[in-house]
């Protein structure tokens, strides 16, 4: 009977360990083709009255612009990672060792991880399987589906999510029609949508604003942005 009892149990810990392994491999697989559902951030938010301005648009109608300004700003080196950008993760440790303000190491990718699968938080639980979810994306999907995603969910401003929510909500137009220094404002409130505004900016993303325009060109010039195939 104990021996009938441990067979029972094994068995049931090996299939809830296989659900964990296929649940997320699924998951992975499934947004690799299609749009990702509203994310547990959208949905939280939506329930606590910001509503949810989602709207899907592919790479190909998004201005090449906000693709340049989201590396500028948010990950260099996103062509040439796999994921993990080790270079920025210690210099963002080694300035908040020596009591900086708070700075995170966090790539593209790892950010898209967070946003599309995992809940917001910033528990070690949470970072675990973030991780996790940035070694899958990274081998299934190309940087460009990456870049996609990203751009796609990301929080514009309470309630807006992905660029073309954003430049309608900001700028009055869609995604394709950015321009240079609109796309760079996004980026730049990117850290913090919730405190900063993109449209009037005020000094901070102004200043944020005209150095990520800048890095815009270094992107351009120097093939930062070569995995994206931008059309």
């Amino acid at each position: 009977m104990a021996r009938a009892r441990r067979k029972t149990w094994f068995r049931a810990a090996l299939i809830a360990l296989a659900v964990l392994a296929i649940l997320p491999v699924g998951g992975v697989l499934f947004v690799a083709i299609f749009p990702p559902a509203p994310t547990i951030l959208m949905l939280r938010q939506a329930v606590r009255g910001e509503g949810m301005d989602y709207q899907w648009r592919g790479l190909n109608r998004i201005s090449p612009n906000l693709v340049n300004a989201a590396i500028a700003a948010e990950d260099a080196r996103f062509c040439s990672h796999h994921g993990f950008d080790m270079e920025a993760i210690e210099k963002a440790l080694d300035h908040n060792a020596n009591g900086g303000r708070i700075r995170g190491g966090s790539t593209i990718s790892q950010q898209t991880a967070k946003n599309v699968f995992l809940w917001p938080g910033r528990d070690w639980v949470r970072k675990g399987f973030e991780a996790g979810y940035t070694v899958l994306i990274e081998a299934v999907w190309s940087k460009r589906r990456i870049m996609e995603v990203y751009l796609n969910v990301v929080e514009w401003a309470p309630g807006v999510y992905g660029a073309q929510a954003a430049a309608q909500h900001w700028f009055g137009k869609d995604a394709a029609s950015l321009s240079p220094r609109e796309a760079a404002r996004l980026a730049a409130i990117l850290p913090a949508p919730r405190r900063y505004k993109a449209a009037p900016p005020g000094p901070y993303v102004r200043r944020r604003a005209g150095r990520i325009q800048a890095a815009m060109g270094t992107v351009r010039n120097e093939g930062l942005n070569a995995c994206i195939r931008l059309e």
